[in-house]
């Protein structure tokens, strides 16, 4: 077995017992103060072992193992601890790690001058947030307050956070449930209803329409882009906003650098995150238009954040920018493979495998259930590959692998991939 790949739980490096002993002390601090289930749930993931170090596509656990991570929940575009964004933030680190909110930061007005020119300079305006869900909250608020109604159209299978703003676009019930009444003001337009914008912007209320063109947690869904053109349409026609919510699938993920501005919708908004910090430092941005950001254009201080803005995580954004252009000339040949294994996959793999979606870095692979998808992910963490589970969708796995990973990289969790279907292929799934 390669030095990379997954090897038996306690092999290599120092023996069983002093590997285990971080991931024992982990997993009871975990119990104790925060979650009892996400420590089994961590401890199920790494065959007993935890993280400790991450380089390139490459993570090592406490216990030796190395896993091949195609997951990390699309953070890491250019894998683990690019150089260049490590020196970016390390440099930073020893000037001035934290900004004052007072006085004015270089860093700041580099960042946004650099995020606007990175999509074509159509949208002029910046905020900057720590999460994704800072993003989306900054967005409907702003369509809100310069609109002057409540309405927000979302779509159903849609997923944009779970602070509470957020939350009412979620459209999953598990994360929901309980807080229903809190959640106002939104309605889940079907993804293959082109009129639906349209009926409720006649109510005279409608704020804004919020969308991701690949919905990402839904299992790696794309959107009709003419559905979303008429959605778009019908949105500026009765005077309200257009967000695009690219958190995950953007910055080259699903291929161009924004998918909304590629199909030339007239938003007003797109929303990033993700990759934005380079996977080094959390960042995100609302990118928007003159007419959106006009309330902070009126107020710079009705929506703000201590950590908004940071030095270093604006360090990271020039940085992280410009390293992905730097690969992204190696995106479509990852992709090409991963579509084309994926695909042979479904065929060897019927009885298991019943779909198979995706654009550029970004796929779902459909499982005949959450009992084999759980069978299949247990499998390929035990050799040592990382995909990122669907909290709203538990029968589709996604894979997200960083487009500085090799020809090798990609072969060796298509391989992982099908002995790990081969043996849900086996599970006997009670009636």
């Amino acid at each position: 077995m390669s030095e990379h790949r997954g090897v038996a739980p306690g092999a290599g490096g120092g023996g069983a017992a002093s590997d285990r002993s971080p991931a024992r002390e982990t997993f009871r601090r975990i119990r104790a103060h925060m979650s009892p289930a996400l420590a089994l749930a961590g401890k199920f993931a790494g065959q007993g072992a935890v993280e400790t170090a991450g380089e390139g596509c490459r993570v090592r656990l406490s216990d030796g193992r190395s896993a091949l991570d195609f997951g990390s929940y699309a953070v890491t575009l250019l894998g683990h601890r690019h150089p260049g964004v490590v020196a970016a933030v390390a440099r930073q680190l020893h000037t001035m790690p934290v900004s004052t909110r007072t006085l004015s930061n270089p860093l700041l007005a580099s960042a946004a001058e650099e995020v606007v020119t990175y999509l074509g300079s159509r949208l002029p305006r910046v905020y900057f947030g720590v999460n994704g869900a800072d993003a989306v909250e900054v967005s409907v608020k702003l369509a809100r307050l310069a609109t002057g109604r409540t309405t927000v159209v979302a779509v159903r299978g849609a997923y944009h956070g779970k602070t509470m703003g957020a939350l009412a676009l979620t459209w999953q019930p598990r994360f929901r449930t309980g807080l229903e009444h809190l959640l106002q003001g939104v309605v889940h337009a079907d993804p293959g209803d082109a009129e639906a914008v349209g009926r409720v912007a006649a109510s005279g209320d409608l704020a804004a329409v919020i969308f991701e063109p690949v919905q990402g947690e839904n299992g790696v869904v794309v959107l009709d882009p003419a559905i979303l053109a008429r959605w778009a349409a019908d949105a500026r026609a009765a005077g309200a906003m257009v967000v695009s919510d690219e958190i995950q699938a953007g910055l080259r993920r699903a291929g161009p650098r924004s998918l909304a501005l590629e199909a030339g919708l007239p938003v007003d908004a797109v929303l990033l995150g993700k990759a934005l910090g380079g996977g080094v430092v959390p960042v995100s941005a609302a990118v928007c238009s003159e007419r959106l950001y006009r309330p902070l254009l009126a107020d710079p201080f009705l929506h703000t954040s201590t950590f908004a803005g940071q030095p270093l995580a604006m360090a990271a954004v020039g940085a992280a920018l410009e390293a992905i252009e730097s690969h992204a000339g190696a995106a479509p040949a990852i992709s090409a493979a991963l579509g084309e294994g994926l695909a042979r996959l479904r065929e060897d793999h019927q009885d298991v495998i019943t779909g198979v979606r995706g654009r550029g870095l970004i796929w779902g692979i459909d499982f005949a259930g959450p009992e084999q998808a759980g069978e299949v992910a247990f499998a390929l963490a035990e050799r040592g590959l990382l995909v990122s589970p669907c909290l709203s969708r538990p029968e589709c796995l996604r894979l997200l692998p960083p487009m500085t990973a090799t020809e090798r990289e990609v072969g060796e969790a298509l391989d992982v991939l099908s002995a790990a279907a081969g043996l849900a292929g086996r599970l006997e799934v009670p009636a």
